[in-house]
């Protein structure tokens, strides 16, 4: 359904009932708050059951990562006396180390997630947990990517539909490939 430039797909149909479910399965097995999941199936669904596996798995490791380097990082802080200045530094050097190990194993498309977890774990978690409050969080992930993958599985979108979202996608990718040659040309230019 189309009003302009606004529109109603069945991805963004799917999206919400992705959501709506996380919610209503945390709500019912007292799991705490649907975020993380909620995040995941945002994340994850896609056009198609293939490219919700692909962008599934990348917040699945993306998750692991943040959710691991949080955990080690609240041991230390707690460790070191829980202070201010750990907290000050230690963050950004926890921050900048994801990205490094993201970037060093060609996984720089996973740096947001990563981060964005040790920031939501590191923040949230309650002061008596550590490392099960992190793998739930990775739990929650998982969670959140089944659902996405069962609806888009569950609810075909129809072909003339599909077409378009790829059409946007190879838009969205023929963009970035023009910012991309641009950057690398004034890179170029400035070796020289």
């Amino acid at each position: 359904m189309e009003l302009g430039h606004f529109r109603l797909g069945m991805r963004t149909v799917k999206t919400g009932i992705a959501v709506g479910i996380c919610i209503f399965i945390f709500h019912f097995l007292n799991r705490g708050t649907p975020m993380i999941a909620s995040l995941a199936a945002v994340f994850a669904l896609r056009q198609d059951v293939e490219t919700t596996v692909k962008f599934g798995k990348s917040r699945i490791l993306g998750n692991s990562i943040g959710a691991l380097v949080a955990a080690l990082f609240i041991f230390a802080h707690r460790e070191l006396g829980s202070s201010f200045i750990v907290e000050v530094i230690g963050i950004p050097l926890c921050i900048m180390f994801i990205i490094i190990l993201c970037d060093g194993i060609d996984y720089n498309s996973g740096i947001i997630g990563a981060i964005a977890t040790l920031l939501i774990i590191y923040f949230t978690i309650p002061t008596t947990d550590t490392f099960i409050y992190a793998l739930d969080r990775v739990v929650d992930t998982f969670i959140g990517t089944f659902i996405a993958l069962a609806v888009n599985h569950l609810i075909k979108t129809p072909i003339p539909e599909k077409v378009s979202e790829i059409n946007e996608e190879i838009q969205q990718l023929d963009t970035e490939k023009a910012e991309l040659t641009q950057l690398e040309e004034e890179k170029s230019e400035s070796n020289k």
